[in-house]
C-alpha cells in the first residue's frame, strides 16, 4: 500500500467519509441487536456494555496516543524554525568580524538565505516550488563555503574564523534537519488502526442501543462527530505542507525583517 494513499487525499474529505462510515457501522450495529434482544439475558447484555465500554476506552488510548505522536512532531517544526532563525542571525553577526569584500558579500547572500528559507516553508505541498527552493538553497551553501578559503587567507585570526565556519556548518545543518521534520510523520497503518477501532467502538455502540429497551441518536452521533474531529485534527497536525494548521514562521520573518534594516 503507497505511503502516500491517505497524504493525497484532504484530510476533510477523510473525515466526512469516516463520519459516514461510523453512522453506518453504528446503525448496522443497532439492527444486529434489535434482531438479538430476544435471544440475550441481563447477564449477557451487561457484559456487551462491558465489552463496548473497553473498546471505547482503547479508541480514546489510541486517540491520545496519536494525537501526542503528532503534536510532538508539529512542535519540533517549530523548535527547529526558530532554531535556525537564531543560527543564522549568529552567521551574520559574526559575518561582521570577517574582512571585506567577504564581509559584504557572505551578508549579502546570507540575506538571500533567509528569505529561501521562507520560500521553503511557503512551498506547501507544490513538488516543483519546493525542487527549485532546494536547488537555490543548495547553490547558496555552495557558494558561502566557496568564500571560506578566501577568508581563511585574508583573515589570521584562527578563533574569528573558527567561530564563523562553526556557525556556517550549523547554519548548513538545519537545511536537512526541517526537511526531515517535514517528512516525519506518523505511519500510515496507525491510521488505519484508528479508522478500524473507531468502527468497531460505533458498531459496539450501535449493537448495545439495540439489545437496550430505547435508543436515543443524539450521543451515538455526538460520540462519531467528536472521533472524527478528533482524528482529522490528529491529520492536520501530521501535513505541515497542506493542513490548516501551519507551523509559525513569526521568528524567520522578524530575522529577514530586521537583515533588511541593517542593509538599508
Amino acid at each position: 500500500m503507497s505511503e502516500e494513499l491517505l497524504l493525497g487525499v484532504n484530510e476533510w474529505v477523510i473525515a466526512v467519509v469516516l463520519l459516514v462510515l461510523l453512522l453506518l457501522a453504528a446503525e448496522v450495529g443497532f439492527r444486529l441487536g434489535c434482531k438479538r434482544r430476544l435471544k440475550l439475558n441481563e447477564a449477557v447484555i451487561t457484559q456487551v456494555a462491558t465489552i463496548s465500554g473497553a473498546i471505547i476506552g482503547l479508541l480514546a488510548l489510541l486517540l491520545a496516543f496519536t494525537f501526542a505522536m503528532s503534536l510532538s512532531r508539529n512542535d519540533l517544526r517549530k523548535d527547529l524554525v526558530v532554531e535556525e532563525s537564531n543560527a543564522i542571525g549568529t552567521l551574520y553577526l559574526r559575518a561582521g568580524l570577517l574582512p571585506e569584500p567577504e564581509r559584504s558579500e557572505i551578508r549579502k547572500l546570507l540575506r538571500q538565505y533567509v528569505d529561501d528559507r521562507l520560500d521553503f516553508y511557503w512551498a506547501g505541498a507544490d513538488e516543483n516550488k519546493l525542487e527549485q527552493v532546494n536547488e537555490r538553497t543548495t547553490q547558496l551553501q555552495n557558494r558561502l563555503w566557496e568564500l571560506v578559503p578566501s577568508v581563511l587567507q585574508k583573515d589570521d585570526r584562527t578563533v574569528t574564523a573558527a567561530l564563523f565556519v562553526d556557525s556556517l556548518n550549523t547554519v548548513i545543518s538545519f537545511h536537512s534537519k526541517r526537511f526531515e521534520a517535514m517528512e516525519n510523520r506518523v505511519p500510515q497503518g496507525i491510521f488505519f488502526l484508528l479508522f478500524a477501532v473507531a468502527l468497531m467502538a460505533a458498531l459496539a455502540v450501535g449493537y448495545g442501543s439495540g439489545i437496550g429497551k430505547n435508543r436515543d441518536r443524539l450521543p451515538t452521533v455526538m460520540l462519531c462527530v467528536i472521533v472524527v474531529l478528533v482524528i482529522a485534527v490528529i491529520m492536520d497536525l501530521d501535513r505541515p505542507r497542506r493542513g490548516i494548521i501551519r507551523v509559525s514562521q513569526d521568528s524567520m520573518v522578524r530575522l529577514r525583517d530586521a537583515l533588511s534594516k541593517d542593509a538599508s
